[in-house]
């Protein structure tokens, strides 16, 4: 039998041929695009591990692949921002003009990541982190300019994620050094470059202790508060937490160090007694 234009196998046929063609025109490129979104999420969580296992490179060459096909993602941006810190901390303190070159990248990432979504919580932790760091081997008074746009963004990512334990962290250590100023200091900040930051060591100890509690393997906190509890003539708790430290897994280079003058100090006060 003939198919004419009049005959009902030709309707049938057209009718099939536009199905056909609606499939393979639509339906492609909406599993395409799940297939990508599931492949890039896949090698996120494989680049994270590389960052834990501390294999910088890898993890770097996995980041930089996925931004090259997705550049205006911003997680991928602070997640750089967190490598280049990681980076910059495996680096020996003697070598400061590499270790800054990393926060300086750091920090250009973390503020890409606010441009592309100003409520992305980590790009303001990260970016905090890495004015931090810059300012880290920097004098009192640069340390003093840098401290209201830290605690800033500090604040910023705590408002968008109470439970960011970095932030915590961070904002722990912001309150130890304000801590740490003296009222001559005090008086002499406020005289040159305007307000000095304002904190107290029971500040830094409720940060320190909610991060703790909300990620108990991260050695930086154990080592910041028992450095908080020796200077307030706290010893036995500083103890405690120093040797807890010491069972936590290594997830960062500078955890190493951390844990090396833990040890030293651990045995200095256990001879004193």
């Amino acid at each position: 039998m003939a198919i004419t234009p009049n005959s009902c196998n030709y309707r049938y046929l057209l009718i099939y041929l536009f199905l056909a063609f609606s499939l393979t025109a639509f339906c492609p490129p909406t599993l395409i695009k799940a297939a990508e979104k599931k492949q890039t999420h896949t090698l996120i969580n494989l680049a994270d591990q590389e960052l834990l296992k501390m294999n910088y490179p890898k993890a770097d060459s996995i980041y930089t692949q996925l931004l090259r096909k997705s550049p205006d993602n911003p997680e991928l941006y602070w997640k750089l921002a967190r490598l280049q810190i990681s980076l910059g901390e495996s680096i020996p303190s003697e070598k400061n003009d590499i270790r800054q070159q990393h926060y300086r990248k750091a920090e250009e990432y973390a503020r890409t990541t606010i441009s592309l979504d100003s409520t992305n919580g980590k790009g303001h932790t990260w970016l905090a982190a890495s004015l931090g760091m810059m300012a880290d081997n920097a004098g009192t008074k640069e340390k003093l300019k840098r401290a209201a746009s830290i605690k800033r963004e500090l604040d910023i990512a705590l408002q968008l994620n109470p439970n960011d334990e970095t932030a915590l962290s961070m904002l722990g250590s912001y309150y130890r050094e304000a801590a740490n100023i003296g009222w001559f200091r005090r008086i002499v900040g406020n005289a040159f470059i305007g307000e000095v930051p304002k904190g107290n060591y029971e500040l830094a100890e409720k940060a320190f202790r909610k991060a703790i509690s909300i990620d108990p393997e991260i050695i930086r906190n154990y080592h910041e508060l028992a450095l908080i509890y020796i200077k307030t003539d706290k010893l036995p708790e500083a103890i405690t937490l120093m040797k807890t430290a010491l069972n936590q897994p290594i997830l960062i280079a500078s955890d190493r160090k951390r844990l090396e003058e833990m040890r030293k100090l651990l045995k200095q006060y256990s001879e004193e007694q």
